[in-house]
């Protein structure tokens, strides 16, 4: 019976000190950094683009939602051209590089494409689906998270990143 409870002890603290540090990602947190490939294979770290603004968004090829939003995200890149602006399309597609590549490819769409397979990143992010967009400011502080599709191209969205890449 004592090796039961020693055994349980240790487990307890294994489990307390693996899940320690791990808070939830929400808005007025600093994002966690981290790295992927992008579709040609250079690696993208999230702490290089601090001074920046960063839109950073889930999504999958397989996604409808994902999908009637890219042209509106392609837009607001076009407007933020120029400016201290970075989107990151951060796909979850188990196809990897290949289908998005594809789904690129016959749709004519593109954008700033990072592949994430093994779901890894947006676990760290606590997506609970796609897309999932987080806006980070300049400091690498989530702003705002936003759970669905949008029109990125609103006069008022693309107002909005000028108000905070003024800042």
């Amino acid at each position: 019976m004592k090796r039961f409870f020693f055994a349980m002890l240790i487990l307890c603290t294994l489990v307390t000190a693996c899940t320690r540090g791990s808070e939830p990602v929400t808005e007025g947190k600093v994002a966690p950094d981290f790295t992927l490939k992008d579709l040609s294979g250079r690696e993208i770290h999230l702490s290089d683009l601090k001074g920046k603004v960063v839109f950073l968004n889930f999504w999958a090829t397989w996604c409808p939602p994902c999908r009637e939003e890219i042209p509106s995200m392609m837009k607001l890149n076009q407007a933020m051209a120029g400016k201290p602006f970075e989107m990151l399309a951060v796909s979850i597609d188990e196809g990897g590089k290949d289908a998005v590549e594809n789904y690129f490819k016959k749709s004519g769409l593109m954008l700033p494409a990072l592949l994430d397979a093994d779901n890894a990143i947006s676990k760290r992010y606590g997506t609970t689906g796609v897309p999932e967009t987080f806006i980070l400011d300049k400091k690498g502080v989530i702003l705002k998270k936003i759970v669905g599709g949008m029109d990125w191209s609103d006069p008022q969205v693309i107002a909005y990143f000028n108000e905070i890449i003024s800042r």
